[in-house]
């Protein structure tokens, strides 16, 4: 019992911390995105999704990976609806909100849907577009956008106010975060990035991976890579996918909850972008009055 005590005090703590007036121009939203699958990206989109309630933000967590979507997966959830059906006008984008852990609202995807795979620009432009009709007060959005480099990566990122990219400490994810990182830069006009180092065992092995990345960007690309911080390699973060509870919830003192928070509060300190790319954007009109909920169909 001390033990839980403890670690629920430095949650309430760090909590405090972090606290801060919201931003009066509309929600933040984040994308999350990795070059390649495995590196843990939904986890920490989950995750930080978490240490933004923790700091009094109203949060949204739309599952992005439209044709292979595990948000709901990972919190242990069974929604009645998602994105697939919003597109095929059997509900609005209202109605797939579900509520996740300690209030996260989750906007779902399907799974092993081929035809969500392969939306056309302006279907996604469509979806996008749709979240201006929200009626729900919203602080934080973050987008966990699907692995790689498909069309709906790059325009949800474009989207977004900050594109925030997890790479692992290994040859393939270095160098397929890179090469995410410059079709973001030259193709869609993203002037700046946020890192996160994932799954690292020292802090000094997070920074060199991102110095590693820093050196090639800044010989080939005109792009300003951030570091937010490492999240470390920990047992609890594995032990909390198998009860499919986000970490902070199962194990709010563990190293990789107060890294999330960390990385949690650093991104609330960084002075949004102004301008959409691609001329479209997450939420153009700021989040108010009555019955603005939109439809759409494909």
């Amino acid at each position: 019992m001390p033990l839980l005590d403890s670690s629920k005090a430095v949650q309430r703590t760090q909590a405090a911390g972090l606290a801060t007036k919201p931003p009066a121009n509309g929600p933040r939203v984040f994308a999350v995105a990795s070059g390649k699958g495995g590196v843990g990206k939904s986890t920490i989109a989950v995750n930080l999704g978490m240490a933004m309630l923790e700091a009094q933000r109203r949060t949204m967590l739309l599952d992005a990976d439209l044709g292979l979507a595990n948000v709901d997966v990972l919190l242990g959830l069974q929604p009645s609806a998602n994105l697939s059906h919003v597109l095929e006008g059997k509900c609005t984008l209202a109605d797939t909100i579900i509520e996740g852990p300690n209030g996260l609202k989750i906007v779902p995807a399907s799974s092993g849907r081929r035809r969500m795979s392969e939306l056309t620009r302006s279907e996604h432009v469509g979806l996008i577009g749709a979240f201006s009709g929200l009626t729900d007060p919203i602080d934080v959005m973050l987008v966990d956008t699907a692995a790689g480099l498909s069309n709906s990566v790059q325009t949800f990122c474009q989207a977004s106010q900050e594109v925030l990219v997890v790479v692992c400490n290994d040859p393939a994810s270095l160098t397929d975060a890179y090469a995410l990182i410059k079709v973001l830069s030259r193709d869609c006009g993203i002037p700046r990035m946020q890192l996160i180092a994932n799954r690292v065992k020292t802090p000094g092995e997070g920074r060199e991976v991102y110095d590693n990345l820093c050196r090639v960007a800044d010989r080939f690309l005109d792009v300003t890579l951030n570091y937010l911080g490492h999240v470390p390699e920990d047992d609890k973060i594995v032990r909390s996918a198998r009860q499919q509870r986000p970490v902070l919830d199962a194990y709010p003192g563990a190293p990789s909850a107060q890294a999330f928070r960390q990385i949690a509060g650093k991104l609330l300190e960084i002075a949004p972008q102004r301008g959409a790319r691609g001329h479209i954007e997450f939420f153009v009109e700021r989040l108010v009055g009555p019955g603005a909920d939109m439809a759409m169909t494909a």
